[in-house]
């Protein structure tokens, strides 16, 4: 059976090949900046803002 060139079948092949290396290369991103140690003090003040009384 030979098989059938689609545009589902590209968009398919174009998703799984690229979109999804890059959507986990930007988590990972995400994630190396909330746990960088520079971050931790910006974080923490803000962790403490609901709790602040003014």
């Amino acid at each position: 059976m030979k098989a059938i060139l689609t545009v589902h079948n590209l968009a398919s092949d174009l998703v799984t090949t690229i979109w999804t290396p890059v959507f986990v290369a930007i988590f990972l991103a995400i994630i190396a900046y909330a746990f960088w140690p520079r971050n931790k003090a910006a974080f923490d003040k803000a962790a403490h803002l609901p709790l602040r009384e003014e």
